[in-house]
């Protein structure tokens, strides 16, 4: 929780050997509640089994070893049951993790260095806790007991239980190049892919976010002359394992631990080449962003008919973006592009916002965001670009028209700013006031805002939104007695209200779309920071052209609940609630009020 960035996110030695501590996220407890522990509670009332604790500190202190993290809100708030593990040598200490509620500690050494001779803080110094009574063994039956439950419970024990791929450890190690160390030969990975690829390219072009298509230029017809630009359009020229940032090469998954080992990647120039050939197109390319920023377009002729730009926005663990700009001088292959060609259309793949200043340029006459979109990525686009997959993906963050509209910068402190061991801090001073609901408190127009896409049909919504109250005895808090299960207080988890809208396809085209609900506190009736609207529901639908479907939405207790310090509560609030149906954050269609009933005043 609350690990934000990458950099000094865990300790480092400075130069005259002093340990400098991990960066501390600094957040209070009214926004640790209504922002950040969202996705946890939902998470464990989902079952899951096991939490990881991140490198950061968290108010002062390793999120690793932190009691009110692990105990206070992981077990007694929120109900989880499971085990707790460290991030890879997230770990600081032996007992005052353990006591704090760590269970299991990965991988278990010190660090990197010591993972061969295994010394640990823990290990065979849990013994020497438990005979020096830091540690309880009650405490050491329990972390047995909260990692061996699901092991019995899932049927591990089992002999048809699938074994682990033997393979794994030698990809690690190649990837570490230190493949040398491990025993031949090497054993074959498993193959576990099925007919994957084919749920892989309908994901990544229905998730495809179509932000700008001037006059309908897209779905593309036949043009028989495509030009295709940026290095992101190219299959990679470094192999098919991303652990770093790459020049020539299209991006469809993110870098770090959570990257995996290709075994084919369609890049989209050979997609596109492919689907020109079925019509007899000719496809221009020119690839290194150098040449194409330089404004060098001598090995074109005819100018194409349409302009394919790709862009691409490297990111991985371990590293933090400098920018929201695409790589690669992207902004002026962008606008070289353009200048030359009337007809550009332009894909980013990237894994998180990207500032567009050309979004305007007359000549660009349609954005796409595929963001990520896997191996199949060259064909996933081609399929929404010519209009086989109605693209149906929505903005998660707003895209904003000046990225200091919303911008909160990583803190990133040089070696004689560091002052004191623990001079790295980050300090949340922006509540709850984060993306859209920034956006929405200041009165800033985004250039995209959060919720958005577009379609190649269009879509309407009635205007008169239906709320109704399900509990008529229905109290301001949640009731104490009640024990907590995963997920907190069952009372959080309790339908009060059903919103129900109907939406219709009113184009000529089947396609889908996600119609979204905000819901608005009574103002006055909570404290200062209380965002003007948020995200409380959405749902996806697929419809024909002419046909209509009912969309309802039931907000729970916690929906329209704000978390109260001083009573260290989930509370209602008295007074109105406004509700805004839409396909956006800025495209609010239908509205309605409810002052809910509540029995205690």
């Amino acid at each position: 929780m609350g690990n934000e960035q990458e950099t000094q996110r865990s300790f480092t030695i400075s130069q005259n050997g002093t340990r400098i501590e991990g960066i501390s996220s600094n957040i209070d407890d009214r926004t640790m509640h209504e922002l950040y522990m969202w996705p946890f509670a939902n998470a464990i009332k989902a079952g899951v089994v096991s939490a990881m604790c991140s490198y950061n500190r968290l108010n002062q202190t390793y999120t690793c070893e932190s009691s009110a993290v692990l105990k206070e809100i992981l077990r007694e708030e929120l109900g989880f049951r499971g085990y707790i593990m460290s991030d890879w040598f997230a770990t600081h200490s032996g007992a005052k993790s353990i006591n704090a509620g760590l269970d299991l500690n990965m991988p278990g050494a010190y660090n990197a260095e010591t993972l061969a001779t295994g010394e640990s803080y823990w290990g065979g110094n849990i013994t020497t806790m438990v005979q020096a009574g830091s540690v309880s063994e009650e405490r050491i039956d329990e972390m047995v007991r909260r990692i061996m439950t699901p092991y019995f419970y899932f049927g591990q024990d089992r002999e048809s239980y699938p074994t682990v791929d033997p393979s794994l450890a030698y990809s690690f190690a190649a990837w570490s190049n230190v493949l040398d160390y491990l025993p031949t030969p090497i054993p074959k990975s498993r193959d576990v892919r099925g007919n994957h690829h084919q749920l892989i390219r309908k994901i990544g072009a229905e998730a495809s976010v179509l932000l700008k298509n001037v006059n309908s230029t897209l779905p593309l017809k036949a043009p028989l002359n495509i030009g295709v630009f940026g290095n992101d359009a190219a299959s990679s020229t470094d192999g098919l394992t991303f652990t770093k940032q790459f020049e020539i090469g299209t991006l469809d998954i993110g870098a770090g631990a959570g990257t995996v080992r290709h075994t084919y990647l369609v890049s989209p120039l050979e997609a596109i080449q492919a689907r020109a050939k079925k019509f007899g197109g000719r496809v221009q390319y020119v690839l290194h962003n150098a040449i194409t920023a330089a404004g060098d377009f001598s090995s074109l002729f005819p100018i194409p008919d349409v302009c394919l730009v790709f862009l691409n926005t490297f990111a991985a663990e371990n590293m933090d973006r400098q920018t929201y700009e695409a790589d690669w001088n992207s902004t002026l292959v962008v606008e070289n592009v353009a200048s030359m060609c009337p007809n550009t259309i332009v894909v980013t793949h990237s894994a998180g916002i990207n500032s567009m200043p050309w979004a305007n340029n007359v000549n660009v006459k349609a954005i796409i965001a595929a963001h990520l979109p896997g191996q199949e990525s060259g064909n996933s686009i081609v399929d929404v670009l010519w209009g086989d997959v109605n693209p149906s993906g929505r903005l998660p963050y707003s895209i904003a028209k000046n990225p200091k509209d919303y911008d909160i910068p990583i803190v990133n402190l040089t070696e004689s700013q560091v002052t004191s061991p623990t001079a790295w801090q980050d300090d949340f001073v922006e509540g709850q006031m984060i993306d859209y609901r920034k956006l929405d408190s200041a009165g800033i127009e985004p250039l995209f805002e959060f919720g958005f896409g577009l379609s190649y049909t269009t879509f309407g919504m009635k205007s008169n939104l239906k709320v109704k109250q399900l509990n008529s005895h229905l109290t301001s808090k949640p009731d104490p007695s009640h024990e907590v299960q995963p997920g907190g207080n069952p009372d959080l988890w309790e339908p009060i209200l059903r919103v129900t809208t109907t939406v219709t396809n009113t184009g000529s085209k089947e396609g889908a779309t996600v119609p979204q609900l905000y819901v608005s506190m009574p103002q006055g009736s909570t404290p200062e920071g209380t965002p003007l609207q948020v995200l409380r529901g959405f749902e996806k639908i697929f419809l024909k052209p002419g046909k209509s479907q009912d969309v309802t939405f039931e907000l729970l207790r916690r929906d329209v609940s704000y978390w109260n310090t001083s009573f260290q509560s989930w509370v209602i609030p008295k007074g109105r609630f406004s509700f805004g149906a839409g396909f956006s954050s800025r495209d609010i269609v239908a509205k309605a009020d409810l002052e809910l009933d509540l029995v205690d005043g």
